[in-house]
């Protein structure tokens, strides 16, 4: 039996939740429920500059959307609160103390421009640009002196020497890095708000997280935080890190492979199933092939079998999702997403044409609205059936009424087309389209002045 875990989602507030880090929480997620254990949501909002409440109340409402939950965070409160990094500051500069009281830390009074500076000079010389430890030996006095000049200092986690710093990546495997690869680091900013590398592991201790899980763009991070952890005394959580989520050509996702963030692909009208059934497989090999319900998930995901390499998202792969999603759905289940509760005849009648609600829009104006220009395939289909058609149409429709199946049989016999011939032209006249749902019902439901409208157009002389 595994152990229980506890895992954590802990985004930063300055934009829209990307799938990618979607994805993240949902493995996280599913760990954390498939051991027994808990899942916690945790915001860091120490980047006053960029945070924004509103985004943090945007990522709540995607991560529900998409049916996850937690057992601790900053709308359900839980005993490490609080959870938003903002309202952490008591805890941080307790932390700072104890740092302090090691010779850990110490003041870093460099400018923007001197350490932009000091990384030039660095790179002309053939080395890797690193904090050259400007003001880890200044005296008492010359930290005097640079307060006296206004000068407000950051402060720098002091780097161990020749220190090898070793775990085991729960996805990569080993790991071995060197302290003198290391500069030493900003924990504080300038204006006293704790810095990522700090908050993020100080946090992750003293939440009981056991397992971390993010992208692997943050391994070389995981040295850094191991060091903070082990001055301050504080448990080690295991780390992983999986590939990053890159679009169908291998390059990082972006606008230009369209919907990037949770947010979009809801209001295009995507059902949480299938951004899950999606997500669970980039990146990740489970022990089930087919469609899953969010609650059989954890018991098929194998955290085993998470990727290093990075993750191929394709809209066609979701597209196949979607489809498998709405096919369990009920007519009434369909209507609601469609935002046609309780038309169950025209819900019935196009489910199984439609991907997206988008696509119900030229049913709906087929049936009660305009007709768009037709395509130039369609424009082909009624000019091959000539005017004389489409007047023998006019003519049966006025006998047959909305009897779809009198109506083709009556313009057979004075046409004598069959088969595509007959019905093709039938249906590009009447809903501009050449494929789509059954026509009957469809012709039912629409005006019958319309109906006779729409083939008159095509019964005029060229």
């Amino acid at each position: 039996m595994s152990i229980p875990l506890v895992t954590r989602f802990a985004p930063s507030p300055t934009g829209s939740l990307h799938l990618g880090n979607a994805r993240t929480a949902f493995f996280s997620y599913l760990w954390a429920r498939k051991s027994g254990g808990r899942f916690l949501l945790r915001i860091e909002d120490t980047d006053v500059d960029r945070s924004q409440t509103r985004f943090t109340d945007e990522l709540i409402k995607d991560l529900r959307w998409l049916g996850l939950d937690w057992d601790e965070g900053p709308d359900v409160g839980g005993p490490a609160a609080p959870y938003s990094q903002a309202q952490r500051g008591d805890v941080y500069r307790g932390m700072y103390q104890r740092l302090e009281h090691k010779g850990a830390v110490y003041p870093c009074y460099c400018s923007a421009a001197e350490l932009e500076l000091s990384r030039k000079l660095q790179r002309s010389s053939g080395k890797p640009p690193r904090y050259a430890g400007t003001c880890r030996a200044l005296n008492a006095a010359e930290r005097a002196d640079r307060e006296a000049q206004g000068l407000r200092p950051t402060l720098r986690f002091a780097v161990p020497a020749d220190v090898i710093i070793e775990f085991v990546d729960t996805v990569h495997g080993p790991q071995r890095f060197l302290s003198a690869d290391m500069g030493d680091f900003i924990i504080r900013r300038e204006d006293g708000t704790a810095a990522f590398f700090f908050c993020n592991a100080v946090d992750d201790a003293l939440m009981g997280v056991t397992q971390v899980l993010r992208g692997d763009d943050h391994l070389t991070n995981t040295p850094r935080q191991l060091l903070l952890l082990d001055a301050l005394g504080l448990k080690r959580p295991a780390y992983g890190h999986v590939g990053l989520l890159v679009g169908a050509d291998g390059t990082p996702l972006s606008k230009r492979h369209g919907s990037k963030s949770v947010q979009e692909f809801r209001q295009r009208g995507f059902l949480s199933a299938a951004v899950l059934n999606q997500l669970y497989r980039l990146g990740h090999t489970g022990d089930h092939d087919g469609w899953l319900a969010l609650a059989d998930m954890p018991e098929h995901f194998r955290p085993e079998h998470l990727g290093r390499s990075p993750a191929r998202f394709d809209e066609a792969q979701l597209l196949h999702w979607q489809k498998e999603s709405l096919g369990r759905m009920t007519d009434a289940e369909v209507g609601a997403w469609l935002g046609a509760a309780g038309d169950t005849d025209f819900v019935a009648l196009v489910r199984h044409n439609i991907v997206l609600p988008a696509d119900a829009q030229p049913w709906i104006a087929a049936i009660r609205g305009e007709l768009a220009p037709l395509g130039e395939a369609e424009q082909r289909i009624v000019a091959h059936a000539g005017p004389a058609f489409f007047r023998a149409a006019v003519a049966a429709l006025g006998e047959a009424g909305q009897d779809w199946k009198l109506l083709t049989s009556l313009v057979r016999d004075h046409t004598g087309r069959k088969g595509a011939d007959l019905f093709m032209p039938l249906r590009v006249a009447l809903t501009g389209q050449a494929h789509g749902p059954e026509l009957a019902p469809l012709l039912k439901m629409m005006n019958p002045a319309t109906a006779r409208q729409r083939l008159e157009v095509h019964a005029q002389n060229p």
